[in-house]
């Protein structure tokens, strides 16, 4: 049954979107994101399994949690990917089921995906030239990544967001060209500055995107808009809402003050902050038996626990985790 009392932070902030890794595997190798040779995943049977991720999110849209993201790691990784999000999709509450993904494997889930109930999309892509992106993800393959966001489109996914981390020096001469893919395609593009998560985020060529937003709003004459998600980025769009940009800047111009969610890893660790240490471990409490009211009482005491910022420019080696291994 659902909560009338909001799950509020002790900062009066409304956590209403959950962040739901699936996997922390990756079949990409992203320079700013997993380490070289790295081999440090979970256990498989550390992962939370179907149905104990199915009980913790219904915790939560019980508590009034109507927004749900399937994050990775890559998600399409994880084995009846369709069926749990049927599963999830079919909770009580949720407003808006989407799914963040590199869309190497894409083509081929897309039509599933779209049947169990996923509408949005945010695919990640940071360059279109073929040889950039095997740098950049150590990984040749582009041309699955272009076919699988063909394949989305054909499905009707929208909105399509495509999430391009600028790095300087690296992609960033790329930004009109992915602009105009963008507008080709009636995509939306998100800019996203690097976070120093781990040793691979902190020796990432960080690009503040101010200037270009600020470049971007002069040329096309775009204007504050917003956007459906509820997530972190600023959108601006064209007077005619046919074109949207949108800027993640966690450094330049963070947006702690607004932040509205949290992050389930796949061994069932609930991060309050993707900069911060604060987290609950929810496994244990699942395995010993822990009852429904007890769950959503712990997820309850947890949000307590959210930081009120990041500290990624005052202490950017505080973080020594991965990104694959937080959840998008």
């Amino acid at each position: 049954m659902f909560n009338p009392d909001p799950l509020q932070d002790r900062f009066g902030r409304q956590v209403e979107y959950l962040r739901l890794s699936v996997t922390d595997r990756c079949d990409l190798r992203c320079t700013y994101c997993i380490p070289e040779g790295f081999h440090g995943f979970e256990e498989p049977s550390h992962w939370l399994s179907h149905d104990e991720l199915v009980r913790v999110v219904g915790a939560f849209t019980s508590l009034g949690v109507s927004k749900v993201r399937l994050t990775g790691g890559e998600p399409l990784l994880r084995r009846d990917i369709s069926q749990l999000t049927q599963r999830l999709g079919a909770l009580p509450g949720i407003r808006d089921l989407s799914l963040s993904t590199n869309a190497t494997r894409l083509a081929q889930h897309a039509p599933a995906l779209r049947r169990a109930g996923i509408e949005r999309l945010n695919v990640s892509l940071d360059t279109l030239k073929p040889e950039r992106f095997a740098a950049i993800a150590r990984r040749d393959c582009l041309d699955q990544v272009i076919d699988g966001l063909m394949a989305a489109k054909a499905e009707g996914f929208a909105p399509i967001k495509i999430n391009m981390v600028v790095m300087a020096g690296i992609n960033d001469d790329e930004i009109d060209d992915m602009v105009a893919f963008c507008l080709a395609h009636g995509f939306i593009l998100r800019m996203i500055e690097t976070m120093p998560m781990g040793e691979t985020g902190r020796n990432s060529q960080y690009l503040d995107l101010q200037p270009v937003k600020q470049r971007l709003q002069q040329r096309f004459g775009l204007v504050d808009g917003v956007l459906p998600g509820g997530g972190p980025a600023r959108y601006l769009q064209s007077p005619d809402g046919a074109f949207s940009v949108g800027f993640i800047t966690p450094l330049s111009q963070h947006f702690c003050d607004t932040c509205n969610r949290v992050r389930l890893s796949v061994d069932g660790t609930l991060y309050l902050c993707l900069g911060q240490d604060e987290k609950l471990e929810l496994r244990p409490l699942l395995r010993a038996g822990i009852s429904d009211a007890e769950l959503e009482q712990a997820i309850r005491a947890a949000i307590e626990l959210k930081p009120q910022r990041h500290e990624f420019r005052e202490n950017p080696g505080k973080i020594v985790r991965v990104m694959s291994l937080t959840g998008g």
